[in-house]
């Protein structure tokens, strides 16, 4: 069995990431390859939408909402906050001329890649405390022993599971830049 940090950790981490960048640049050249840029507007919009979608998880595990099963909503929050920072990635394209916009940006890119730096952390450090417990359990260590063992690990752990108290902010400063935008498009909008 293979349990290469790299390669069950970091390849992972970067194929999502470079996938996004990937289908970004993909689409973006296949809207001008045809002609249809103007489609990359409009794009902001449903990429909004499914990022606001992506809030559901949140809103269960704040207990804000009942429906819906945690682990299946945080797949959903993972999937649409793809999906939608890829559309506003075409959206932005490359052509941003104005700070607003390009914070707005930076700030979405920086909570998703913060976001999946905190899933595949916690993920991994959940498995790594599952395989060093049961290591000193097959040891024929008492659980009061392993438990004394496992201190330290199990103090850190808990520390990492906080990562959410950095992701939030970030969170909000994208959403403060995104609606600044978003209002500043509607008041700086030529209505004819």
């Amino acid at each position: 069995m293979d349990r290469s940090l790299i390669r069950k950790e970091v390849i992972p981490f970067f194929k999502i990431l470079g996938s996004l960048f990937l289908a970004t640049i993909i689409i973006d050249a296949l809207l001008h390859q045809f002609g249809l840029v103007w489609i990359g507007c409009w794009l902001g919009i449903p990429g909004t939408i499914l990022i606001l979608l992506s809030f559901l998880y949140s809103m269960r595990k704040r207990k804000k909402i009942s429906f819906g099963k945690p682990k299946q909503l945080l797949v959903l929050h993972e999937t649409l906050t793809w999906i939608g920072a890829l559309l506003i990635l075409v959206h932005a394209g490359i052509h941003v001329y104005t700070i607003l916009p390009w914070l707005a940006l930076i700030a979405m890119l920086v909570n998703v890649i913060s976001g999946m730096t905190g899933k595949f952390l916690l993920d991994r450090s959940r498995r790594f405390m599952a395989e060093k417990r049961q290591a000193y359990l097959t040891q024929g260590l008492s659980e009061k022993e392993v438990e004394k063992r496992l201190f330290w690990d199990a103090t850190t752990f808990d520390l990492m599971k906080k990562w959410r108290a950095v992701h939030l902010p970030i969170t909000l400063a994208f959403a403060v830049l995104g609606i600044t935008h978003i209002l500043s498009i509607f008041l700086f909008w030529q209505w004819r």
